[in-house]
């Protein structure tokens, strides 16, 4: 046996109870998803639009999204339309701080509307833009890029979030305008990277390639190549091998630049790339199954996790409770863990196996209706 099969022995065995967790997160009543196992009994919390998206990626990843009881289907797509604000187009949960964040706004526009299209259905209104509602640094390209310009990168995986999650509005403009919006917003960063490093802002190695890996969801979508990509592998490297990867986001971060990348990667760093990889999952991986955000415990507010002991940084959001914080698994970084093993199994070119009985899974998920 090669190192190549142990490592994907060793790593698959951390995704042991996995399901078990995930059918126990589901809400019968609202359709949705859980963020935690601790937030199932307090009354107080309910399932989120971001978590019940995060755990539709799960089932996507391991092909059970299809074909997935029709009961259990029809319950999410109640789960997603019944958020969105017919006024506005936007999708909001009953926390009233979602609103006041504007990262979480953006993110649950996005993961509502491709949630509801992956599982064959739609909104039930307008979205924002086609309403005329959306924010008015989009109403033109120069008022864009005077709100990009305001965006403090103090801290790069926040700024850079708030920066990439901004564009959002730029897929639901018509082709020419999209391009010239898209084609400034590459000038803009391109000014801004470092060019030793190939990142963004400001902060440690993790949290500017946090940052970096942000603004990659707008180049990937825009299919726009990301400049200075050798320089990004790189810090990459160096941030695998000389810092402590203390929350799920140091894990999957990395390795989802390095399969936008797609750059060879040498058998060597290649190995060292995976046992530095799954050490650092083994140390999130939780008993009830599932993965934590953090190494202490799973934040429970995760939309102020990556903002955490920056004092008076000018963007702290009010935190969005979603758990009881305890040293659990989560949804977030469970979502991510499922995403680690697909790329870490297409890095070396094995396709993944089934990790439960199709089946089996979905006699358990409908025990929880």
């Amino acid at each position: 046996m090669g190192w190549k099969d142990e490592q994907v022995i060793e790593l698959d065995s951390l995704y042991q109870g996995l399901f078990d967790w995930l059918c126990k997160q589901h809400d019968s009543i609202s359709g949705g998803f859980y963020y935690a196992r601790s937030s199932i009994a307090d009354p107080n919390l309910t399932p989120d639009i971001e978590s019940t998206a995060q755990a539709i990626n799960i089932l996507r990843r391991h092909q059970l999204l299809e074909t997935l009881p029709m009961e259990i289907k029809k319950g999410l797509i109640r789960f997603f339309q019944l958020k969105q604000d017919p006024r506005t187009g936007y999708f909001y949960d009953s926390n009233p701080y979602m609103k006041m964040d504007e990262v979480m706004v953006h993110r649950a526009l996005n993961y509502a509307s491709n949630s509801l299209k992956r599982i064959g259905s739609k909104p039930l209104y307008p979205m924002p833009v086609d309403l005329n509602v959306a924010p008015s640094y989009t109403k033109s390209l120069a008022s864009y890029k005077r709100k990009w310009e305001s965006i403090d990168l103090s801290n790069s995986w926040r700024g850079c979030d708030i920066l990439a999650s901004s564009t959002v509005y730029m897929g639901q403009l018509e082709p020419s305008k999209q391009e010239a919006y898209t084609k400034e917003m590459a000038a803009f960063l391109a000014d801004l990277q470092d060019e030793e490093t190939g990142l963004w802002g400001e902060g440690s190695y993790y949290v500017r390639i946090s940052g970096t890996f942000k603004l990659h969801t707008f180049y990937r979508k825009f299919q726009i190549p990301m400049p200075n990509q050798d320089k990004i592998y790189q810090s990459i490297l160096y941030s695998l091998r000389n810092e402590k990867a203390l929350d799920m986001c140091y894990v999957r971060n990395p390795i989802d630049l390095l399969s936008y990348l797609d750059i060879p990667i040498d058998e060597s760093e290649l190995r060292e790339i995976m046992t530095i990889t799954i050490q650092n999952l083994r140390r999130l991986k939780r008993e009830d199954g599932a993965f934590s955000r953090e190494v202490d415990h799973s934040p429970k507010a995760p939309n102020v996790a990556q903002v955490k002991g920056l004092g008076d940084y000018p963007d702290m959001p009010t935190p969005v409770i979603l758990s009881h914080g305890l040293y659990e698994g989560d949804m977030n970084a469970t979502t991510q863990a499922t995403l680690i093993r697909n790329q870490l199994h297409r890095f070396l070119n094995k396709e993944p196996r089934p990790l439960v009985d199709r089946v089996s899974f979905y006699e358990l998920l409908k025990q929880q209706i």
